[in-house]
C-alpha cells in the first residue's frame, strides 16, 4: 500500500512505473431490494473489515483500492500485486473474506435482495498506460511508484511501448 501523502498535489504529467504484471479487481453490491436492509447491509459492512485486514498486511498483496458508491451500487477498485495473492486471500480460512462469502451465502443469496459481482484483469506489461496531471496519488499511480512522463512515458503510445523514445506526440503539451 502507497505511504506517500495520498492527497497532495503532484504538480506536473506523471506516470506509474508499472511492472511486468499486476492485477485489477473490481468488486461490487448492488442492493436489489432497499427494504432488505437486513440482507444487503451485512455484505456491505464485509468489505471494510476485508480492507482493513488487507491494509495492515501487506504481504497478502493488495497494493491499493478506491471505493465508489452510487445509489444502488458499491464497487472497490483494488490493484493486486499478482492473481496468486488475490486466489490465496480468498481461500485464506483465517482471513475476513471466506465467513463474509458464507454468510452471503447463507442470507442473502437465495432472497435476490442483493448482488454482487467482481471482474479480474491480469494485465502484463505495455497493456495499459496512465497518466496523471497535477493530480493526488490515484489509481495505477497509487498502486506503483510515480515517475515524470517524460521522453518515451510522454505519450500514450509511448508508455504501451507502441513508439520509440523519440516518440513526436505533442497532445497535452
Amino acid at each position: 500500500m502507497t505511504h506517500q501523502a495520498p492527497y497532495a498535489i503532484r504538480q506536473g504529467r506523471h506516470t506509474a512505473d508499472l511492472p511486468d504484471s499486476f492485477v485489477v479487481f473490481l468488486i461490487g453490491a448492488r442492493i436489489n431490494t432497499w427494504w432488505a436492509i437486513h440482507k444487503w447491509l451485512p455484505i456491505m459492512l464485509a468489505m471494510p473489515r476485508m480492507l482493513i485486514e488487507l491494509s495492515r498486511d501487506p504481504s497478502l498483496g493488495l497494493l491499493h483500492f478506491r471505493s465508489h458508491f452510487g445509489l444502488r451500487n458499491a464497487m472497490v477498485i483494488q490493484y493486486w500485486r499478482s492473481s496468486e495473492d488475490l486466489i490465496a486471500y480468498a481461500r485464506n480460512q483465517q482471513a475476513e473474506h471466506l465467513p463474509a462469502w458464507a454468510a452471503f451465502n447463507r442470507r442473502a443469496y437465495a432472497s435476490k435482495a442483493v448482488g454482487i459481482w467482481h471482474e479480474t484483469y491480469v494485465v502484463g506489461r505495455d497493456q495499459s498506460e496512465c497518466v496523471y496531471g497535477n493530480m493526488p496519488l490515484h489509481g495505477l499511480g497509487a498502486a506503483f511508484p510515480l515517475i515524470p512522463a517524460t521522453g518515451k512515458q510522454r505519450s500514450a503510445r509511448g508508455r504501451l511501448g507502441q513508439t520509440p523514445d523519440e516518440d513526436n506526440d505533442t497532445i497535452g503539451q
